[in-house]
Formats: C-alpha cells, structure tokens, sequence
C-alpha cells in the first residue's frame, strides 16, 4: 500500500494498474482510505504547483478508480471535478485496469459516467471502451453524442469511419435531439464539400445506411423549432444535400408555411422558395398562399416582404382567378412603412383590379388610405376619392416622464446595520449610493467608538485576504495600490494596512499620461485613502462630500450647515473630501447660500463663496477633433488654474485642457465605474468630454458596452452641450443593440427634460456618418425606435437638422434610405412641413430605389 502512495505522489500513473491488480479486497480497501487522504491534501497545495499537481491526480486518478469496488463511487471517482481539472483520462492504461471486472459493473460505470455533463464529452474514449468490454447498450447522453462527433475522424476519412460504426443508427437520430450540435457539424467553411456532414450524411442516405426520412423530417422539425445560426445553417444544407422531391416537399406544405411566418430570416427564406415552387406548380391552393403571404408581409425583413409580393404576382398572372383571395391580403402592404413597398402592393392590386367584385374594390380603396402621400394620388386616380382617415386631433408627442432626482438615504446609523452593508459592498458590490453611504458611516463610526467598529468588523470580514496570514508588506503594496472600494477603510479600522502606505498613496497624482479610467478612478481612490488615512490618524467626524442625492448632487445649504458642524467642532476639513464636495454642489442658483458659506469666515467658507458665485470655477468642458486646439488654449489661460491651485493632485487632471490620450489605454472596453458620474454630477459635459472615447469606441471600432453613460449623464446636472450631444450621435451608431439603446434612452431623457438640441444632435449626427465614422443603418435602427416610443416630433428635430449634411452632394451613403424612411414616417406623424436642401433633386432622379422613393415620400409629406 505504501508502495502505491508512493507512486501516485511522484505522479507515475503508468505504474499504478501493476500495483493494484494483484490487491486483495482488504488490501484495496486499505489503500483507498490513504487515497482519498491526499485527494484532500491536494486541495490545499497553493496554485504555483500546479504541474505536480496535475500529475499526481492523474495517477490518483487511476488508482482510486482500481481500488473502488461499487460502479457509483467509482464513477463520482473518476469524474470529480477537483481530480480532473480539463485534463483527459489515459483511457487504455484503465481499461486495462479495470478489464477483469464483471461485465454488468462495466456497463453502469460506463453509463454514470456517460450521465456526467461536466466531464463526458472528455472522457468518451474511456466511456466507449467501457462500452466495447461491456457489449452494453450506447448511453445515448448529449455529452456522449457530443463526444462521439468529436471522436469521429474528419474530412475525407468521415464517410468510411461512418460507414463502420456500429453504433451509427443510434447515434445519428440522436444528433437531430441534443440541445445544441455538436461542434464538428457545423465547423466548415466550403459549403460545397464533399466531405463535410451534411453531404456524407446525404450519402450515407442514398446507400440507404441511414433513413432517408429520419433525416428530412428531423432536419424539418429542427428548423421549425429554431435554434442558433449555426445549428440552422446545418440543417438546411443537409437538406439542400438530400434534394426533397416534390412529394416530399408538398407533404410538409404546413411546415414550410410554419416557417415562413415564424423563423429566422434565413429559414423563412428557405421556405418561402419551397412554398414559391409549391405555388408555381399549382400545389398549394390560393387559400393557403393567402394565409402564408399575410403572415410574411408582416416580417420586419423587406428581402422577404418584397419577394412574397413578386411571387403573389407571378401567381396571378399564372391565375387570374386568385385575385379575389391574393390581392385583399396584399393590400395590407399599403401601410408598410417602406414607400417602395407600398409602390410594389399598389402595382400589384392595379393591375389585377379587374379581378375581384365591388365589394373587394371597396375593401382595397378603404386600404389604400394607409398609403403615404407620395402614393395616394396614384391610388385616387385607381380608386376615386379615398376615404379620409379619422380625425385624431392634433398631434400630441410621447416622452418619457422627466426623471425626478431621489434623495440619498441617510447613511447607516445602526453599527449592525453598517457592518451587514460594509460586507455587502465588500463581497459583492453596490450602487454609487451604497458606496457613498457605507464610506460615510464607517467615517462617522470609526469617529465615535473605533474599537467598537473593528470588533464588529472582524468577524463581519473574515473572508477578506487582508486578514489572513499575509505579509504587511504585501496588505501594504496591495492596499496603497488598489483600495478595494471601501476595503481600504475597514482594513484601516483593523489596523491591517499602515499609516505610511495610505500617507504615500493619498500623496500620489495622477500623470499627465493617464487615460479615463485612470483619471476618474483616481478621484475616487483618492477620497478613499485620505479617509482611510485618516480614521487611523485624525478621525473625521462624518464626510463632507457625502450626496443628498442618487445622481451625486449635493445641495449647496447642506455643504454651509456641514462646513459650520465641521467649525463647531473644531474639525478640519479633508482635502480630497472637501474638492469632491465642491465638484458636486449646485452652481449658481442660491447667493444667499453664497452669502452663509462666506459668513463662516473660514477659507473653506471663502471657497465656497467664491465656488458658488462662479468667479472662474468651472471645469473646461473641452470640444473634440480639429477646434481642440483653440478651445484649449482659452481653457488653459481662464478657468484651468483654478482647478490646478485649489485641488489636490488626483483632482488636478479634470482641470487640464487636454482630454486624456485613449491609445495608451489598457482597459477594457465598457469598463466602468459606477461612481464616474457622481465625480462631476453637475458639470456632464466636463465628464462627457472624458468619456466620450468609451461610446467612440462603440460606433468606430465595434467595441461592446461604452454608452452605459449615456443615461446617467442625460440625467445628471449641467448643461448639455456640444461633447454629450456628440456622445450621444456616436452611440445611436454603436455596433450592439444594447448599446443604442443606452443612446436612445439618453435621446428621450433629454428631450423630457428640455436639455435636448435636436439641430445640435442632427449635425453631429450627419458629421459622424460623412466621416465613416458612424455607419447609417445602425442609426436608422436606433431613431426608429425612438420613434416607436411616440416621440415622432423628437426624432424628426434631430433628422431634420441632420437631412440637409446627408444629403449634400458628394455624400451618399448605403442605407440612406432608411434614414428617410423614419423621417418621413415622423414627419407623417407630427405633421412637419418645410424644405430639406437637396430632397427634391434627390426624388426628381427617377428609378426604383428605395432612396429615391423614400425621398419622394418625404417631400410629399413636407409640402402637403
């Protein structure tokens, strides 16, 4: 027994099987007990051996496998997540192991190991070994289909290993059931090969290896329940590789319908050919192409819309007697929101009008009211006077309530209720309100009993890494570097990192160099190593820079009736506390709280005043690209010093005239604080400015994330000028969806509260988009949905001023229609009228496109 410990410790899995075969039952029994001993042992070996770490389990491995007697515990064995670690067993050094077993014992392992999710894609050559030995059933797993797949030799070698396989009938219907395909399904490139899955399994069909049917109504069924892109894409080219026979694909005519109203865009279009052929040959009655194309003439893709209609009228040409059937349900295009769509439904019903009796004239000429102005006079010429549409009243714009400020609960005045909070905060993280209350209690606690507060501390904390057996000189280097959020302070209640450390560390600055996140982050580190500091050296009794409000405002009587408990008190003031109190008070609105801060008489007070009365205080909310330069130069000489002689140094950057050089940023994209806004809670284009590389990002570069600012800051104090009216062109332009959404939601919150420039936004916006910096479906995408909120009138500000820069010569770009198209649908809605330079040269080019007809929908709308 010692002998095998032995070898398992050096990691010698080879001489495991020699050693445990001749073993007795009592002698196995023995030895698994020292087994499992070290099994725990090696959960506590440190990360940096992780190499013998990794040998010595793959022998234990092997060893506990041989000396374990039931088919349970042997399986939990050999799949145990803390044994395995990825790594895959040396399945022909335990199958030898275990070959003398009893045949049934074999196939339970084989099948609980087979159950195991974590590790049975891993481990299949050893679960099909089992299976070989056992002469047992296939466990038939997702995992072990998925390992299977794998195990199963590729490209030219994929046809003959399949053709042997004897297992083949069981496992090839269990690939159309798992969850998802398994990886070498759908991992190939040409389309076209020969070798690949979906041809071999095509092959494998025609030689009659595998069902035929299997194959097509599993594929069928699979696209009709959806799945991802991948998955999909394998079925329909295993189908394309099957060639459905007519009669195949007329039994399955509800199933493509089915289909072409529900399934993605590319599935639908699949089916759509199919059911074209269906109808085309004369086997799919007009009834049900009727109900098939009402379904797909309301799919958001135009590419399926346009040709439901192009196939609808190649039926009635073949069939004139379906217009009766076809041509009501085609008229339901007349309210598409694409004008050439409308176009192509109105063609369609003129020229088939002759068709269908009176009363379905009637219905089309009542449908024909949905038509936009551009087509109703076409539709008048068809139909007489069209009936006139209801009238509504005036137009009456939907926005968003205007976001009340919610004030800061008071901060945690109970030390238990503080302690269960701090951990909170500690452990998992909270709101910038959390954050601010918990900092500010642990300040006012540490003032009042400090001994008290650690004692509740410690245990409250005794997770945290600082209160273990480290060194101080690592909690220090740590601690000095990285404060942990509010960790830092409760580590400085406990006496767990040094005055001198948190001194050097409220003393350090921020370099020129640095990028956004450093920058911000450095403001917040810097309050939490000066309170950390100086609840070990000279406690404060409460923080002065704590909000009144969730944005991270502070109202300016609050800061005078602190600043005069601070004078009462004989407190100073803390640098760092005091200059974020400052950056978040209300600026110009109250001199008589001017008045009272100066009456203090201390240089506090004095600040204040002088803050309040905004003689040169303001941060320099800088513009971007070519005017930086001028723009600088003037921040600089005025409003910059002011920043740079009464802030500490972490603060001193947000009064450079420079905004931060993002190539040296190492961050990743959409990293963020949730405490940047209440940096600068009433100066958002300042942090704009700094900001704005995120949500560049996002719309140049397709990086995910960086407009989770947007919002806050259309709700943050201020005004909104030139750099967050550009943050929010960039992110109505971003590559993710969730993205413009944070735009759009930013557009509206704007708009409720008056602080939106619709002209502002439309020339920033056509300025992105001339540059290719900003694409134009994706802003199209973006509009539209705001849009469909009600706040058509919105939209149309920002489109209006934006149409003119889009369409100046020289400036074409793909996907303008688009824009148009909810232009013109805003300008439907809110009754805009005017003149767009260059929209009627733009309508009079003639010619399909839907640029052209969306122009010419435009202008309609603007001079009716």
């Amino acid at each position: 027994m010692s002998e095998l410990l032995d070898v398992v410790r050096a990691g010698r899995a080879d001489a495991v099987p020699g050693l445990v075969k001749p073993m007795t039952a009592a002698d196995r029994k023995e030895a698994l007990a020292a087994l499992k001993a070290l099994r725990k042992e090696l959960r506590d070996w440190s990360w940096d051996r992780w190499r013998p770490r990794r040998r010595v389990q793959r022998a234990l491995v092997v060893a506990g496998a041989g000396c374990h007697t039931g088919a349970a515990a042997t399986a939990a064995w050999i799949g145990a997540r803390d044994l395995r670690e990825d790594f895959s067993l040396p399945h022909e050094l335990m199958l030898g192991l275990l070959s003398d077993r009893e045949l049934g014992w074999l196939g339970d392992v084989a099948h609980r190991l087979a159950g195991r999710a974590s590790t049975a894609r891993l481990d299949y050559p050893f679960i099909a070994g089992l299976v070989r030995l056992a002469g047992c059933p296939v466990p038939a797993t997702d995992e072990y289909v998925h390992g299977w797949a794998q195990a199963v030799p590729s490209h030219g070698r994929l046809l003959p290993a399949l053709r042997q396989d004897p297992h083949l009938p069981v496992m090839v219907p269990r690939l159309f059931e798992t969850a998802e395909l398994p990886g070498p399904l759908v991992w190939y490139g040409d389309t076209t090969d020969p070798h690949h899955w979906p041809s071999v399994l095509a092959v494998l069909a025609e030689e009659e290896v595998v069902e035929r049917r299997l194959l097509v109504d599993a594929s069928v069924a699979r696209l009709l329940r959806g799945g991802k892109p991948g998955d999909l894409n394998f079925f329909l080219r295993l189908l394309d590789r099957l060639a459905l026979t007519p009669d195949e694909e007329r039994e399955r005519t509800s199933d493509w319908i089915g289909m072409a109203s529900d399934a993605t865009s590319t599935v639908a279009g699949h089916a759509q050919g199919v059911l074209a052929r269906l109808a085309l040959s004369g086997a799919l009655p007009a009834r049900s192409l009727a109900d098939m194309s009402g379904s797909v003439l309301f799919r958001p893709e135009k590419k399926l819309v346009r040709a439901q209609l192009v196939l609808m009228g190649k039926v009635l040409r073949a069939d004139g007697g379906a217009a009766g059937e076809l041509l009501p349900v085609a008229a339901e295009a007349f309210g598409h929101e694409d004008a050439g769509i409308q176009e192509r439904a109105l063609k369609l019903v003129v020229q088939h009008l002759s068709a269908v009796t009176a009363d379905q004239r009637s219905e089309l000429a009542m449908a024909a009211a949905q038509l936009s102005p551009v087509h109703r006079a076409r539709a008048a010429e068809v139909f007489g006077e069209l009936p006139m549409e209801p009238d509504s009243g005036p137009y009456e714009e939907i926005l968003p309530p205007a976001p009340e400020p919610a004030p800061l609960a008071p901060s945690p005045s109970d030390l238990a209720e503080l302690v269960e909070q701090t951990s909170a905060l500690i452990t998992s993280g909270g709101a910038m309100s959390d954050f601010e209350r918990v900092l500010d209690g642990l300040v006012r606690h540490a003032y009042r009993d400090r001994a008290a507060l650690a004692d509740a501390l410690r245990d409250a904390l005794a997770g945290c890494w600082w209160l273990d057996d480290a060194s101080p000189r690592d909690r220090d280097n740590w601690l000095s570097r990285n404060p942990d959020g509010v960790g830092v302070v409760a580590a400085s209640v406990l006496e767990r990192v040094s005055t001198k450390a948190l001194w050097n560390a409220n003393t350090r600055g921020v370099s020129r160099g640095s990028c956004t996140h450093e920058t911000l982050n450095g403001v917040i580190d810097a309050r939490l190593w000066e309170a950390a500091y100086l609840v070990s050296s000279r406690p404060l009794p409460f923080l002065l820079a704590t909000p009144t409000w969730e944005t991270g405002a502070l109202d300016p009587d609050v800061l005078v009736e602190r600043l005069g408990e601070y004078q009462r008190l004989c407190a100073t003031p803390a640098p760092a506390d005091f200059a974020q109190a400052l950056l978040r008070v209300r600026r110009g609105r109250d001199p008589e709280t001017a008045r009272a801060a100066a009456a203090l008489g201390t240089p506090e007070g004095e600040r204040l005043a002088a803050w309040l009365t905004g003689n040169g205080t303001s941060l320099p909310a800088l513009d971007g690209g070519a005017e930086r330069e001028k723009s600088t130069i003037a921040a600089w000489l005025g409003q910059g010093p002011a920043i740079r002689r009464g802030f500490p140094r972490a603060f001193r950057r947000l009064g450079l005239p420079d905004v931060p050089d993002e190539s040296r940023c190492y961050h990743w994209s959409g990293d963020r604080h949730g405490n940047w806004p209440a940096v600068l809670p009433e100066d958002r284009e300042t942090l704009a400015v700094w900001l704005l590389p995120e949500v560049t990002a996002c719309a140049r570069d397709d990086q995910r994330g960086g407009s989770w600012w947007l919002p806050l800051l259309a709700e943050s104090g201020g005004p909104a000028g030139r750099s967050l009216h550009r943050g929010v062109a960039y992110g109505l332009g971003a590559r993710h969806p969730e993205d413009r959404l944070s735009a759009v939601d930013a557009l509206l919150v704007l708009a409720a509260r008056g602080d939106l420039d619709g002209e502002l936004l439309g020339r920033e916006l056509a300025a992105l988009v001339n540059s290719d910096q900003v694409k134009v479906n994706r802003s199209a995408d973006a509009v539209r949905t705001a849009a469909a909120t009600g706040a058509h009138a919105t939209v149309w500000s920002v489109l209006g001023a934006a149409l003119p820069g889009l369409l100046a010569p020289g400036t074409a770009r793909t996907g303008l229609g688009e824009i148009l198209s909810v232009a013109a649908e805003c300008a439907e809605r809110c009754g805009a009228t005017g003149d767009i330079p260059g929209l009627a040269e733009l309508a009079g080019r003639g010619g399909g496109s839907r640029l052209v007809a969306e122009s010419a929908r435009l202008l309609a709308t603007l001079r009716s």
